[in-house]
């Protein structure tokens, strides 16, 4: 058996995982870091299935969730510069230094090749008039300004990232770590797939959603508290580009929550990509739909995700286990993603192949298959989606037409938080859990904001020895 040491290890290649790098080895030179993924580099990332356009073939590790810079590698890239949404850092951190960590976060992306413009400041006259529909369609909008990588961008600046930390930090790729070590409830290191054992003096644990699950048997394992976070369950929603040009050319992203008449439901916008593409994810062997906008090659739609999200009481306590559920009966009844025209559900009859051609929107997803989305969804969860696509007629009118296209299920697998302390530290001393694996963090940016949050209190506890 092998055993090297480290001052800091940490598990996990996503944006959290990085951060936390850049930030040690920028701020102190020196340090024994050494950065861990089950996943391969990014530019052996290779899905066979979506090169040949083929359904997910369920391969051990899914190269679109794992490797260098995590599930955001060829996403959409958006970064999100308010504290409002991507996360629950504040919780933990308090307002202003979340603020001032989202500040420091952007500059470093810039510093590595993200654009300049941001949308959604607000400035244009016509944004006022927007705000005000809104409020008689029972719009809350959430103003937000936003950095937009697009999907190459993104990766061209995680390659950068990965040229800079390449002498200043040991990362090894491809080394799955399988248990987390400790001794006397402190951190001591870990036990990687193949037997070997790597300590350190301080463990970040930066898993990304798809080592949620094996984070989550392991804090079991240790003993540690968790929080139960809601489950968010809806479809993600392709309309003509033209539809939602006002509104993404004002905002990019138009992000507005809702409740809706019949439950009282939160439902909301999300991940928006204009002129983007609707793509599958794995999620740990289930396969959900998600949408990606790419820097340099558009489409003639928009896509976004309309989400229900739902908290659970006493005695249930399985968020996840529940959208695993849901997902799995659309991959039951199409061997994947169900796709379907809201005038063939209003109509309560499934989409076909012949009621798609007739429509005006053309699929992105080819691989999706026409079907019956009523067969899979709650009913409380369709009629806060139809509600939802009700209101944002009124500010983009054609959004409710017979011709939309939903396609399911999209679920957001919000990891079991962790009970931590305000320096995301867990029970377990020296032991710290960040980014969306953790619970904490639900994109780009809190989750880079939580590793330079770690980063830095590793560092503050180096300078008091």
């Amino acid at each position: 058996m092998v055993q090297k040491d480290y001052d800091v290890l940490i598990v996990g290649a996503g944006p959290a995982g990085i951060f936390t790098a850049l930030e040690l080895v920028r701020r102190q030179s020196g340090l024994r870091v050494a950065l861990l993924d089950k996943g391969p580099e990014l530019g052996q990332r290779f899905c066979p299935a979506h090169a040949k356009g083929d359904f997910c073939r369920h391969c051990p590790t899914c190269s679109i969730m794992c490797g260098w810079g995590g599930a955001g590698a060829f996403s959409d890239g958006k970064l999100t510069l308010s504290p409002e949404v991507g996360g629950v850092l504040e919780e933990y951190l308090g307002r202003d230094r979340l603020e001032e960590l989202i500040d420091y976060v952007d500059s470093i992306y810039r510093e590595f090749g993200a654009p300049d413009e941001i949308y959604g400041l607000g400035k244009e006259p016509a944004y006022e008039e927007v705000m005000r529909r809104a409020v008689f369609a029972g719009l809350r909008v959430v103003h937000l300004p936003i950095r937009h990588l697009g999907t190459g961008r993104c990766a061209e600046v995680l390659t950068r990232m990965r040229e800079y930390l390449q002498d200043r930090v040991e990362i090894r790729m491809k080394s799955e770590v399988k248990a987390l070590l400790t001794q006397r409830r402190r951190a001591r290191g870990v036990r990687l797939a193949d037997g070997s054992t790597l300590t350190a003096r301080w463990v970040v644990v930066a898993p990304g959603r798809e080592g949620s699950n094996w984070l989550r048997h392991e804090a079991k394992r240790l003993k540690l508290n968790m929080v139960v976070n809601p489950v968010d369950i809806g479809v993600r929603v392709e309309v003509p580009a033209v539809v939602m040009e006002p509104l993404t050319r004002l905002f990019y992203e138009f992000k507005c929550i809702y409740y809706s008449r019949t439950f009282e439901d939160k439902v909301r916008t999300f991940c928006m990509n204009p002129y983007g593409e609707v793509v599958v994810e794995n999620a740990d062997g289930v396969i959900t739909v998600n949408g990606h906008a790419h820097a340099y090659r558009k489409t003639e739609n928009t896509n976004f995700a309309v989400l229900v999200s739902k908290s659970f009481t006493e005695p249930f306590k399985e968020p996840i286990a529940y959208g695993r559920h849901v997902a799995s009966l659309a991959n039951l009844l199409s061997n994947g993603v169900i796709v379907q025209r809201v005038g063939d559900l209003l109509a309560g009859r499934r989409s076909t192949p012949e009621r798609l051609a007739k429509g005006l929107v053309r699929p992105t997803l080819t691989l999706a298959t026409p079907g019956d989305l009523s067969l899979v969804l709650p009913y409380r969860h369709l009629v806060g989606i139809m509600e939802m696509l009700e209101a944002l007629d009124k500010l983009a009118p054609g959004v409710f037409s017979r011709d939309t296209l939903l396609y399911g299920a999209e679920v957001k697998f919000y990891s079991s938080r962790l009970e931590l302390t305000p320096r995301l530290e867990t029970q377990i001393k020296g032991l710290f859990a960040i980014g969306d694996g953790a619970g904490v963090t639900r994109g780009l940016v809190q989750a880079s904001a939580s590793g330079v949050a770690v980063a830095r209190e590793i560092l503050q506890r180096l300078g008091g020895e």
